[in-house]
């Protein structure tokens, strides 16, 4: 994707710029999503200025991670509930090169399809073994690998009979907190795609598609864990659809 004109920070930064793939990006205000009509900015947006210390800082490298960080079945005496999975991939630019030192964070889901989290009310049991939060540093390659459990699908209603399909949170930090993108990945053939305003939200039928992870035998262990792949692709044709902000754990 092409640069729209740059712009200078109040410290005299040249800041470039990226317009909305409105073709791909749900839009703000999408009525099949309920939530989003109390979400969605009801006034004009207002440009926020850029200074130093939010473009060049803080570094967000390996010394934020953990030894076990990576590995969601590793965090807690006991091993969690569930089918255990990899999921690996890389982080791309627009022309394909890799990103190195990029901090991904997950965050899920688990496989009773609840979050541990205070928000989350669905009378499904919670994991004493399981946190349902990761984070990694990408390589010199521009891979990252988690080792987690398949989450399940939950219920959430926005609808009748509303079901949200299994997936992944995903986020993406560059070299400071103003460089975050976030997205979520799927996993293939789940029977739900259809009925998920989140999912659908995404216009371009193949800009969903680059949500749906890949099966890939060649990176599951043996007798121990089934893999999937999901590359995250940050501009571009093929670019990943991102969340324009955070939501909550939808």
């Amino acid at each position: 994707m092409t640069p729209s004109p740059q712009t200078r920070s109040p410290s005299g930064l040249i800041l470039p710029s990226y317009p909305r793939d409105d073709a791909s990006h749900p839009a703000l205000d999408t009525p099949e999503y309920a939530s989003t009509s109390f979400r969605h900015p009801s006034q004009p947006l207002q440009l926020l200025p850029q200074y130093l210390t939010e473009v060049t800082g803080p570094l967000l490298g390996h010394d934020r991670v953990g030894a076990t960080d990576h590995d969601l079945t590793a965090q807690h005496d006991g091993e969690p509930l569930g089918e255990r999975i990899i999921v690996s991939g890389r982080v791309l630019d627009s022309g394909g090169k890799p990103v190195p030192d990029a901090l991904v964070e997950l965050w899920q889901a688990n496989a009773a399809g609840r979050y541990r989290h205070s928000g989350d009310r669905h009378p499904a049991p919670l994991d004493p073994n399981f946190s349902g939060v990761g984070r990694c540093v990408t390589d010199a390659d521009g891979g990252y690998r988690f080792v987690t459990i398949k989450p399940g699908a939950y219920p959430w209603r926005n609808h009748d009979n509303a079901w949200r399909p299994a997936h992944l949170h995903f986020s993406l930090f560059g070299q400071a907190f103003t460089q975050r993108l976030i997205t979520q990945m799927y996993f293939p053939g789940d029977p739900l795609f259809s009925q998920d305003p989140i999912f659908n939200s995404v216009r371009d039928p193949k800009a969903r598609e680059r949500m749906i992870s890949r099966f890939d035998l060649d990176s599951t262990v043996p007798e121990w864990a089934l893999s999937y792949r999901f590359d995250i692709v940050l501009r571009g044709s093929e670019a990943s659809v991102f969340e324009d902000e955070e939501e909550d754990d939808d």
